[in-house]
């Protein structure tokens, strides 16, 4: 065209892949991870959908060995979630020796059901399902506080380990198609939804989850906590803001007339933004719930017996499933074993035989946890809080062959009934300190010290940080007086002077 602009119109088609895998993958996670209480309405709804699962009084090996049946209802093709779900597992008998615990009736405790509040959240996020996947792991990594418990490396880690082991079952299931075209289109989308996650990936999640309420999760530090409740807030650029962005650990210490000089003000206007700070929570966990009491069963039981202290898993009110007698002699009729009739019972009977070995593998793995902590915090059983050790979630998952991660959120949201009473198992792990004797002891014993002092000092004359220090000292504990202020703080103790009574 003279004269004139020419356009032209271009008509394509973009590729997108997306990130599925089967369902029942996630659910054997999900499984691992749910509360008792959760467990057993899960284990009714399942009941209610699949006919090959029943009711049983018997010793629970019955259902396990019915495991090695379920390939006479399932052609090559099919997924072997025994596999997936018990790679190097041990199913074994489900009976100890003093193993006839009778139901623990419900037991009210403190607990935060954050994990929920922020998934419903992250649901409403405009996200693909690789990333909602990552939101949902690193969800998981939180602690009650709200802060991320692990670094974000381990997290990555921990979910393409995942992958990988799904990855072995879904290639060769893939390999297996015959149609060639068929198979190579399968096998595409076997490894693109397979690409391992990055820390970048993580990250992009990471800051959007930032985003949800209560302000200030998903930090991985309390300077991070309070940042990202001040951009909130409007206050980014404002003298608070830039003390706790360049000036924190100065801040912590009161050093207010350093801070000044680096920022061109005077002392008394550090102070003034400091103590405006108050309202910027640094643990925005704990305002999820507005009750704080909650009603849970205990997911394990110790117990000493004969002077050992014995591990139980409370799994009295679970129901007991087996497979379906009149079924499994259905499955094994090869003349009624075509078709639909096929595909139906191979698809029920797998169902069934991985629910039974997923339950028996939550129990196992759960079992393993607690004895590892008994056997690490015998002295807590025996003597209290104050020869609690110091216990951290990486011994644990080198322990028992799991990651990190992973461990972090099996021992989410469970609980053990002891001679000392119903904790969760987060209690048990804490950092630690050492001792004149080059002993450790867990910081929650010290914190547990630290609290009785106070409470028995003279109100006229409080002892100040600096004398705890010294005290602590005579009794063995070597600690620096910041970490007594951190741990004051985390009590909800004031400093000495607002202590102080006339």
């Amino acid at each position: 065209m003279s004269g004139g602009i020419g356009t032209r119109l271009f008509q394509g088609q973009q590729l997108k892949q997306e990130m599925r895998i089967n369902p029942r993958l996630y659910q054997a996670m999900e499984l691992l991870y749910m509360p008792l209480l959760d467990l057993q309405q899960h284990l009714k709804t399942e009941m209610a959908e699949n006919p090959f699962l029943e009711l049983s009084e018997a010793d629970v090996q019955q259902e396990v060995e019915l495991a090695e049946e379920a390939p006479e209802a399932s052609d090559e093709n099919e997924i072997d979630w025994e596999e997936i779900l018990l790679d190097g597992f041990d199913a074994g008998g489900r009976k100890a020796e003093y193993e006839h615990q009778e139901y623990t009736a419900p037991t009210a405790v403190v607990t935060k059901d954050l994990q929920q509040v922020l998934e419903e959240q992250l649901h409403l996020l405009d996200l693909e399902e690789r990333e909602m996947r990552m939101g949902e792991e690193i969800i998981g990594n939180l602690g009650a506080d709200g802060l991320l418990t692990c670094e974000l490396e381990a997290v990555v880690s921990g979910l393409n380990a995942w992958l990988w082991k799904v990855g072995k079952e879904l290639r060769k299931r893939a390999a297996a198609i015959e149609d060639q075209e068929e198979r190579a289109a399968e096998q595409e989308e076997v490894e693109a939804l397979l690409t391992p996650y990055t820390v970048e990936e993580a990250e992009a999640v990471l800051e959007r989850i930032q985003t949800l309420e209560p302000a200030g999760v998903g930090a991985r530090s309390v300077q991070e906590c309070i940042l990202i409740q001040m951009r909130q807030a409007g206050l980014e650029g404002e003298l608070p803001y830039l003390i706790v962005e360049g000036h924190f650990e100065d801040l912590v210490n009161h050093r207010w007339t350093e801070i000044g000089r680096e920022l061109g003000v005077t002392p008394r206007e550090v102070q003034e933004a400091a103590d405006g700070m108050v309202e910027f929570d640094p643990k925005p966990g704990r305002a999820v719930s507005s009750d704080p009491e909650h009603y849970v069963i205990p997911d394990l039981i110790v117990e000493k017996i004969d002077g050992e202290y014995m591990v139980f898993a409370n799994d009295t009110n679970l129901p007991r499933l087996r497979i379906s007698q009149a079924y499994r002699d259905v499955a094994r009729d090869k003349n009624k074993f075509k078709g639909e009739n096929r595909d139906f019972i191979s698809a029920k009977l797998n169902s069934a035989n991985w629910m039974i070995q997923a339950i028996e593998q939550r129990r196992q793995t759960m079992l393993k946890v607690m004895n590892f902590i008994v056997d690490r915090q015998r002295e807590f059983f025996e003597k209290g809080i104050q020869h609690l050790r110091p216990l951290t979630l990486r011994e644990v998952a080198e322990h028992i062959e799991m990651h990190e991660s992973t461990v972090s959120r099996v021992t989410n949201e469970k609980f053990a009934q002891t001679p000392r009473g119903v904790y969760p198992l987060k209690f048990f792990f804490s950092s630690g300190l050492s001792t004149a004797s080059g002993e450790d002891i867990s910081a929650r014993g010290v914190r547990d010290k630290i609290k009785l002092m106070v409470e028995a000092e003279d109100p006229k004359k409080p002892l100040t940080d600096q004398a705890i220090v010294r005290l602590l000292l005579e009794d063995g504990v070597k600690i620096a007086r910041r970490t007594v202020a951190k741990y004051r703080d985390q009590l909800g103790i004031l400093p000495a002077r607002m202590r102080k009574r006339v």
